[in-house]
Formats: structure tokens, C-alpha cells, sequence
């Protein structure tokens, strides 16, 4: 999944960018809101965490920029004001939820888990084909009783593919799972954590469409 983060602080939105990409996210900062919509045009993010204290704009004027534009991502709110004015007003600008700064990152990740239950993908802590087991919290994978030992990409792309069974992935959308926004991406990346996957698991569990893309295969 790919998020969005327009946050002006550096210190904090590393951070934060660290963690989103330790848990298998795509990550875009823009440190101003000007940047982060059009970020947020370019790159259509799946959730945009957004900052209210942001230099150039308001964030509540980022918001309604967004929605504008006619960007339909979930927005988080992050922000230091906690008055209900504040909530409302963000809430009724297009925002699906609120985060009150200082907040705990297990907190943050755990509401991006539920805006990804709205999206309707991450419908289950655990998706299961066959006899290969995948925890999107944990981000463990067995297959059988055995633990699949897997790098962060390799997940993240194994979580795109299995969220959507049956359906086929183009190579330009499983990098855009894997890579943020302007990142230089090697031709062969998809192909070579494809390969490795399935040197992991087995090798019919990724089938390979010719001149489409990529799908789950059948369970064994």
C-alpha cells in the first residue's frame, strides 16, 4: 500500500517514513502542503497521513485541495491540536480519521491497518491459500509449519499479489507497491523478487501471464 506523509517536521516524518516502510508500505513525504497535493495527484496514493501545522498551507486547505482535485484516498489527520473544533473541522473537510500528536507508531499503523479494511483490501490479519500462511501484522509467512523467511520487498509484493487472488498485476503496479514516489526502480526488480519467491515457496504459487503480469496460482 502506498501512503502519502505531508509532514513538515523532519525529525518526526523520518520517523514515521521509517516505520511505514519497516511494515511494508510505499512511502512519499512532502514537507509542504503545496508539494503534497500535488504529490498526492501524481502519485494517488491508497492512505495520505497529513499534517494541520503545516508552513505553507493549512492542512484543512490541503485537504480540501485534494478533495478537490478529485483524490480519493483515506486521509489520517495527524496533529497537536486536540480541541474538538478542530476534529470536526478536519472531519468534515474529506478526512477518515484523527491522530492527536504525541501519539505511539503502533498506534498510527494500527489505524492505517483499519483504513485498509475500508479500502477492502487487509480484510483479515491473516490471508491463507493453500497450505501458505500470510500475517499482514506480524508479517510472518509459513508455509505448512514452516516459516518462510522473506526480505521487506519480498512481502510487500507477496501481500499485493495474495490481497487479490485471481487477479492479474501488472509489473508497473507491483513496483508501485514496492517503490516510492521518483525512486529509481532497476527493470528487472519485480522479476528477481518474483524469482526468489518462488524459490521460497514453491514455484507455481506465482503464475506469470504473458505480456500482463503477475497472479497467485492455484493452492496445493
Amino acid at each position: 500500500m502506498r501512503v502519502l506523509l505531508i509532514e513538515d517536521d523532519e525529525s518526526l516524518a523520518d520517523g514515521i517514513a521509517t516505520a511505514l516502510r519497516h511494515s511494508g508500505y510505499a512511502v512519499d513525504h512532502a514537507a509542504l502542503g503545496g508539494e503534497g497535493v500535488s504529490l498526492a495527484r501524481a502519485a494517488k496514493p491508497d492512505v495520505i497521513v497529513l499534517d494541520l501545522g503545516l508552513p505553507d498551507l493549512d492542512g484543512v486547505e490541503v485537504l480540501r485541495l485534494v478533495r478537490s482535485h478529485g483524490v480519493k484516498s483515506s486521509v489520517l489527520i495527524l496533529t497537536a491540536r486536540d480541541d474538538l473544533a478542530s476534529k470536526v473541522q478536519g472531519l468534515d473537510a474529506g478526512a477518515d480519521d484523527y491522530l492527536t500528536k504525541p501519539f505511539a507508531v503502533d498506534e498510527l499503523l494500527a489505524r492505517l491497518r483499519a483504513l485498509e479494511r475500508r479500502l477492502g483490501v487487509g480484510l483479515s490479519s491473516e490471508i491463507t491459500i493453500g497450505d501458505v500462511r500470510i500475517n499482514l501484522a506480524s508479517h510472518e509467512v509459513f508455509r505448512g509449519d514452516e516459516a518462510v523467511k522473506l526480505s521487506r520487498r519480498e512481502f510487500t509484493l507477496l501481500r499485493a499479489l495474495a490481497e487479490r487472488p485471481g487477479n492479474i498485476l501488472s509489473r508497473e503496479q507491483l513496483e508501485d507497491k514496492l517503490y516510492s514516489w521518483g525512486e529509481e526502480v532497476a527493470s528487472n526488480t519485480v522479476d528477481v523478487h518474483i524469482h526468489n519467491l518462488r524459490k521460497k515457496i514453491y514455484p507455481e504459487f506465482i503464475l506469470t501471464i504473458r505480456g500482463v503480469g503477475y497472479k497467485v496460482g492455484p493452492a496445493q
